[in-house]
């Protein structure tokens, strides 16, 4: 990882509007940038400069987000990921997560809100090598407290990727009480959707 003062941030991402943007973004931040538009590019640039995070699209020609995750675990890359995607969903989230990210965030995203989250990351990344996990089992994320035994139940079916029915069937109710429960696990979470929900949960803030 850099010793730089300021901090290093590679950018993969196969659409230019979005390396553009974010490489205004953070270079204003005071971040050095570096973009690239595929996998292969990123990891081979890697043998010469590890950054201090990495931004990582999922969907990309060639080697896929989840793929080059795969192979950062194999180098033993320690720099912190956070995973962007146009086409998220909960298996994908959970997947990232559990894989090595830190943290996953949907397109259309706001810019100040990336800003944020990469500069928690940054914050916390030395201290909670595995966040996910960690967070999880302890229950130690936000207004974890205010969950009740059975809305717990249901929030780790959510975050397994389990779908209405197959929570129902599991916990042995239907699925439209999973329905009521996973709205008011939401609504104390402060969430604003599943995918939102299950980062909260995965990375702890």
């Amino acid at each position: 990882m850099t010793t730089d003062l300021h901090p290093s941030i590679h950018i993969v991402d196969d659409d230019p509007a979005v390396r553009d943007a974010l490489s205004v973004l953070f270079e204003l931040e005071g971040y050095h940038v570096e973009t690239f538009s595929n996998g292969e590019d990123f990891l081979a640039n890697l043998r010469d400069s590890v950054p201090s995070i990495i931004l990582l699209d999922v969907h990309m020609p060639g080697r896929s987000g989840m793929e080059v995750l795969e192979e950062l675990a194999a180098r033993h890359i320690s720099a912190p990921v956070m995973i962007i995607s146009g086409q998220g969903d909960i298996q994908m989230a959970v997947a990232a997560i559990k894989q090595g990210a830190h943290d996953f965030i949907e397109k259309p995203f706001d810019g100040t809100q990336v800003v944020d989250r990469i500069e928690k990351i940054l914050a916390t990344a030395n201290k909670a090598p595995d966040p996910g996990q960690s967070a999880l089992t302890n229950w130690s994320f936000p207004r974890a407290e205010t969950l009740t035994p059975r809305e717990r139940d249901v929030l780790l079916q959510i975050t397994q990727g389990a779908s209405n029915k197959e929570a129902g069937q599991h916990l042995a109710i239907s699925p439209r009480t999973i329905e009521v429960h996973r709205a008011r696990i939401m609504e104390k979470l402060k969430a604003r959707n599943t995918a939102d929900l299950v980062r909260i949960v995965l990375t702890g803030h």
